[in-house]
Order: structure tokens, then sequence, then C-alpha cells
């Protein structure tokens, strides 16, 4: 199984264009040992040839145009992408799906409370439909692994994860199991196992018994502490509330990672704000020394 980091960063990417805080300012002046990153987004094939592109970030047209894997190349328009499945729809995880309209209508996967933001308070599925159209399939909820056609030997089972749909969402504040999923991503050959979950907020039972036999994690890299927005003016805004979990702290990332002796752990969907962009900084040394591994924009992984 073939893995391409798209994009590693959270909403906003790094540097984010109206941030001026210590990451973003010291990257625009080259006084960090750190790289910039487009908004989360990963590419999975068994193949080499046909591809499942996870989220549609607003980055997305300059992440496939530097990733050869999905351009066109026997036919005049087309794209070695052949699905899209969204883990939830949130603006940083569905606005690219505007950019991707000049073609064949796009299969994406997502659970119905999805498929319900992206038809009502972000209408992104009705607008398409006046461009090229959308092939919805439901991700089930239930255990039932699905599979993807064009997409060979893999098979893909989806949990629902604690979370908050997004603020345009009908039920903001009344959270669906389906707001927010994390995937496991198996090569049927082989067994090897993929658990990605890149808004993961609370350590749920599913999601431990999903990453224990997983040979690889990519897991959320939002917030290093729990109130680290508030060095940005966000005081109200935790990790917590707006679910994610921060990697450091009681009840942590970290903490709840070194559960699993298995799988390769790599974080992703990192925000500008977060001191592990600093490869230099004592809080990358403590990923380093847990062996817990930060993704970046290009970054390849064979499973």
């Amino acid at each position: 199984m073939q893995i391409r980091v798209l994009g590693s960063g959270a909403g906003g990417g790094f540097p984010q264009w109206n941030c001026n805080c210590e990451n973003c300012r010291r990257l625009r002046h080259n006084e960090i040992n750190a790289t910039a990153r487009n908004q989360s987004s990963i590419a999975i094939s068994s193949d080499g040839e046909n591809w499942v592109l996870f989220n549609a970030s607003p980055d997305v047209r300059t992440q496939l145009e530097q990733f050869p894997g999905a351009h066109p190349k026997h036919q005049v328009r087309g794209s070695g992408i052949k699905a899209i499945v969204l883990i939830d729809a949130q603006i940083d995880h569905s606005t690219g799906l505007l950019i991707l309209r000049e073609g064949d209508p796009l299969n994406i996967y997502c659970t119905e409370m999805v498929k319900e933001d992206l038809t009502t308070g972000f209408p992104i599925f009705n607008m398409l439909e006046h461009f090229c159209g959308v092939n919805h399939s439901t991700v089930p909820l239930d255990g039932t692994a699905f599979t993807i056609p064009e997409i060979a030997d893999l098979r893909f089972t989806a949990i629902s994860l604690t979370s908050k749909a997004p603020p345009y969402s009908p039920h903001r504040n009344d959270p669906h199991d389906g707001d927010n999923i994390g995937v496991t991503i198996e090569q049927i050959s082989t067994g090897k196992k993929l658990f990605y979950a890149p808004g993961l907020g609370a350590t749920e039972t599913q999601t431990v018994a999903a990453m224990e036999v997983a040979d690889c994690v990519m897991v959320d890299g939002t917030f290093w502490t729990d109130n680290e927005l508030a060095s940005v003016g966000r005081p109200e805004a935790s990790a917590f509330k707006i679910g994610h979990l921060p990697q450091s702290g009681e009840g942590g990332m970290i903490e709840f990672l070194e559960k699993f002796s298995k799988p390769r752990k790599i974080l992703i969907h990192i925000n500008n704000t977060n001191p592990i962009l600093d490869e230099d900084s004592p809080q990358r040394k403590i990923l380093d020394n847990n062996k817990i591994e930060v993704s970046y924009d290009g970054m390849e992984i064979t499973v």
C-alpha cells in the first residue's frame, strides 16, 4: 500500500496567511528549521496508478499538480484520482471539491451526516450538480467494510469518532455518529493496515481496537497543548473543545500512543501554532524520543 501526504497542515496551512505567531513569522524570515505545509490530505493506492483521495482541501489544485500519480496519462482529460473519501464536512477538508469541477462526476464516499452538511449548511454537492455532478456512496458505520471500483486490493472500514459538526451544520450542537470518522485501509493481499484519523478528539474503545491491529497510524497532530490558541487571541477555543487531542499533558496523544507497540506512528493535520513544526524544538525532541513522526507535504509511506 502506497500513501502520499499531499498536505500535512491544519486549516489555514503553514504559514497561515494572516498569522504573525512565532512559527509563521519565523518561517517567513527564514529563522526556523521548518517547512511550509498545505492543508491536510492524503492519497492511497495499491498499484501506484489508481488513487483514493482522502479529503479535498482548498489547496487541492497545487497538491495534485505536485503529485505525478494524479496527472492525466491515457486521455486528454483524466486523473489518477478515482474516488474521494471525506472524513468530515469541515471547510479545510471539503472546499477543494469545487476546484475539481472540470470533468466527470466526482465519486465521493462519505457518511450521511457529511452528505447532509454538504447539501444544506455548506451546499457544495448542490453547486457541483451545475458542473460535473456527484456520485455519492454512503460510508457505513456498522463495521461493514466497503470497496471502491477501480481501486484494486484495498478495502475500507470506518468508525465514528466523537467530534462536533462544522459551524454551518444543521446539527452543530447536536452531535451525530458520522460527523467525523476514522478509517482503516487494508490491503487485501497482504493484510497490512493503515488507520487514518486526522480529527481525533478522544480516546474511545473503537479507536483503540482499530489502532491495536494497524501497521501504521496517521492521527491528529493539531495542537501541542490544550490552550495553544490562547497565544493567538482565542482563549475560548481549547483543543478538546473543538475536537482535537493535544499531544502533551495528561490524556494527550503522546500518552495515548504509548499503548500501542505495533504501528508506525505519524502525526498529521498540524496547526501553524504547534511548536513541533520547529524541527529543533524541545517538543520535537520529545516526539522523537517517543518514536512519533511528524508528516510533511510530499512524504511517501509504504505499508
